[in-house]
C-alpha cells in the first residue's frame, strides 16, 4: 500500500527476499566495500541476498551493483532483495523516461540521459553525431545500484577508478552517485566542444564561395543537437534537489560535491543553447541563400530568352514573304540582316550584363 508522508512516498516493508542468484548476464559488477575498500567482488555469481545481510551487519558498508539492461525477471529479483519500490521499478522497464529524482522513504531513484559523441569525417544528411541512452541509480544507506540502457557511458572504468580511491568510497553510496554525475557531465562538456567544432565548420562553409552545404545537412546537425539537448537540459532539476532542501536526509558534505557538478553543467547548458541559435541563423541563412540562388537562375533564363526572342522576332518579320518588302531583292540584304540581329543580341547581352542578370 503506498502514501504520501511529509512529501515523499511511502510503501510497506517488501516481503522477505528469496534467496538465489540474479539473472547473471544482466550483472556487470558487483562490489562490498567497507570503508571505502573492496572486499567482496563476485560479480555476475554474487548472492545478493547474502552480501546484502553482509553490507547491512557491517558499519561503512556498502554494495554497488551495475545491471545492463536486465530482465524482468532479474530485476524483480534485485527488487525483492533491496526492497526496492514497484514504481521504480516499472520505471525502469518503460525504457522511454524523462530524467527525474524521486525519494521513496530512505531510497533515492534518479534517471539521467547519459550522451555519447559519434566519430565522423563530415557532417552529412543522415549523420548520427550524438548518441544517447539512459542510467538509471537507486541509492540507499547501504547500496547503490546502477541500471545502463544501451552501450553509452560504460561504467568499468569508472569502477576501477573509484576503487583506488578508498577516502572517496569511505563516503558511502552517495560517493558513487556523485562520481557517475561528475563523469556524465564531464561527457557533456566534451560533447559540447566536439559539437562546436561541427557547427563552426559547418558556419564557415555555409558563407564560403560555392557553398557545398546543403539544408539537409544543416538540419541533421541541429537535430542531433536537439538529441542532446534533451540529454543535457532536463538534469539541471535533480541537480538541484540535490544541491537545495529538498532532500532533507542527504549528507551535507556530499551536497557540496554535487555543487560543483551542477556548476560544470550549467556551463554545458548556456554552450547547447548558445548552439541552438547559431544553427537556427545557419538555417535560416541557408535557406535565404537558396532563395537568392533561385532569383538569379530565374533572372538568367529570363535573360537568355529574352536575348533568344530578338532573333526570333527580327526573323520572323522576315519571314512573312510578302512580294513588297524592303531588302528583299537588295543584294547586300541578307548578311545586313544578320549583321543586325548580331549587333541587337551583343547589345542586350552586355546590358542585362551590366544590370547583373547575366
Amino acid at each position: 500500500m503506498t502514501g504520501i508522508l511529509d512529501g515523499r512516498r511511502t510503501w510497506e516493508p517488501p516481503r522477505p527476499v528469496v534467496r538465489g542468484r540474479a539473472d547473471h548476464t544482466a550483472i556487470v559488477g558487483c562490489e562490498l566495500y567497507v570503508d571505502g575498500a573492496a572486499v567482496e567482488s563476485p560479480g555476475p555469481a554474487a548472492d545478493l541476498a547474502s552480501l546484502y545481510e553482509k553490507a547491512c551487519a557491517q558499519e561503512g558498508a556498502f554494495i554497488w551493483l551495475g545491471l545492463h539492461e536486465p530482465t524482468e525477471a532479474a530485476l524483480t529479483h534485485v527488487a525483492d532483495v533491496f526492497g526496492l519500490h514497484p514504481l521504480a521499478v516499472e520505471d525502469i522497464l518503460h525504457r522511454e523516461q524523462r530524467v527525474k529524482i524521486e525519494q521513496y522513504e530512505d531510497v533515492f531513484f534518479l534517471v539521467v540521459r547519459a550522451a555519447q559523441y559519434v566519430e565522423h569525417e563530415r557532417v552529412t544528411a543522415t549523420s548520427e553525431i550524438v548518441s544517447t541512452g539512459f542510467v538509471r541509480l537507486f541509492a540507499g544507506p547501504r547500496f547503490v545500484i546502477t541500471v545502463r540502457q544501451g552501450t553509452v557511458m560504460e561504467l568499468s572504468s569508472l569502477r576501477a577508478d573509484l576503487s583506488s580511491d578508498a577516502r572517496a568510497l569511505a563516503r558511502g553510496p552517495w560517493s558513487v552517485v556523485h562520481a557517475i554525475l561528475d563523469r556524465l557531465v564531464d561527457a557533456y562538456v566534451d560533447i559540447a566542444a566536439a559539437l562546436q567544432a561541427d557547427i563552426e565548420l559547418t558556419e564557415a562553409a555555409v558563407f564560403a564561395p560555392g557553398t557545398p552545404v546543403t539544408v539537409e545537412q544543416v538540419y541533421q546537425l541541429k537535430r542531433q543537437l536537439m538529441k542532446f539537448k534533451a540529454a543535457v537540459l532536463p538534469l539541471q532539476r535533480p541537480l538541484a534537489a540535490l544541491t537545495g532542501k529538498q532532500f532533507a536526509d542527504l549528507p551535507k558534505e556530499i551536497r557540496r560535491y554535487f555543487s560543483d557538478v551542477a556548476d560544470h553543467h550549467a556551463a554545458a547548458v548556456e554552450q547547447v543553447v548558445g548552439f541552438d541559435d547559431v544553427l537556427n541563423t545557419l538555417l535560416q541563412a541557408r535557406l535565404a541563400q537558396l532563395t537568392v540562388e533561385q532569383n538569379n537562375d530565374l533572372r538568367k533564363i529570363a535573360s537568355w530568352a529574352a536575348i533568344a526572342a530578338l532573333p526570333t522576332a527580327i526573323a520572323g518579320v522576315y519571314g512573312m514573304n510578302f512580294t513588297h518588302m524592303p531588302e528583299l531583292t537588295s543584294r547586300y540584304g541578307y548578311p545586313t540582316v544578320l549583321l543586325l540581329v548580331l549587333v541587337s543580341a551583343t547589345v542586350l547581352y552586355r546590358l542585362l550584363r551590366r544590370a547583373g542578370w547575366l
